[in-house]
């Protein structure tokens, strides 16, 4: 059916492993193979401390792409599906190439792969945070140029999801408005910048995410498997009609 693979980023605190984890749960649910790879990890094996570990763990990456990942995915193959829980320091996807050269590799090797930018759904509650968020997310988006779906989490700790439904797929006037009204005078010239920019991109839209709620969870991973086509270069089954028995000839 094909190789299929998430790479979750997103800020640090964002939820990302507990997205990873309740994904794991919902597929298991499902009958869906599903396998979580945490590039984390290495700082414990290598007794590194959160910086040390990262930068070390990305160098090592990006380094031994052909020798060491390879030979990790070896023993993946058609039908896997697996879910890559990534560092929370967003200049790895922003700005360094580790994650480009690794998302490359991944394509080269045959994987189907989505980008999942996870953002806190409490940044929706102020225009500028969500201006900042959406600006990473963009960022990211044109970094890795893969299907990009972007998640809010945390809606089921939210106490004003009817103010973030508006912000699900924002309209660069309302942030404009938002924006000035927060912002003094002297701001007007970016604010208008900024706006325009997002809607320029057209690119910017987010699905919420309740992990309480299993539909909620489906609704998510519908999202990111029309993203990558997920099945949809599976054979198709034509049942095998029996042979008919020829006719008795007319008497």
């Amino acid at each position: 059916m094909g190789k299929y693979a998430q790479i979750v980023i997103g800020p640090a605190g964002c939820g990302k492993s507990t997205y990873c984890n309740t994904l794991y749960e919902h597929c298991q649910a499902i009958g869906r193979s599903v396998h979580i790879v945490n590039l984390e990890d290495v700082m414990e094996e290598m007794q590194l401390g959160p910086n040390g570990g990262l930068l070390y763990c990305m160098e090592y990456l990006e380094e031994n792409l052909d020798d060491w990942m390879d030979e990790q995915l070896s023993s993946y193959g058609d039908d896997d599906y697996l879910v890559f829980d990534c560092p929370g320091q967003i200049e790895l996807y922003n700005h360094l190439s580790t994650f480009r050269t690794f998302v490359d590799f991944l394509k080269r090797d045959g994987w189907s792969v989505c980008a999942v930018y996870c953002i806190d759904c409490h940044f929706i509650t102020d225009v500028t945070k969500f201006i900042a968020g959406s600006l990473q997310a963009l960022s990211a988006m044109v970094k890795l140029e893969l299907p990009h779906v972007n998640i809010l989490t945390k809606m089921d700790i939210c106490e004003s999801k009817k103010e973030i439904e508006e912000f699900l797929i924002p309209e660069s006037n309302t942030l404009l408005h938002r924006l000035s009204a927060s912002t003094g005078p002297r701001f007007a010239g970016l604010n208008k910048a900024v706006a325009s920019l997002l809607d320029e991109f057209s690119l910017i839209s987010f699905v919420p995410l309740d992990m309480t709620d299993e539909e909620s969870i489906g609704e998510v991973l519908t999202h990111i498997d029309m993203a990558i086509q997920y099945g949809e270069d599976a054979d198709v089954k034509i049942r095998d009609e029996p042979d008919e028995e020829p006719a008795d000839d007319a008497q």
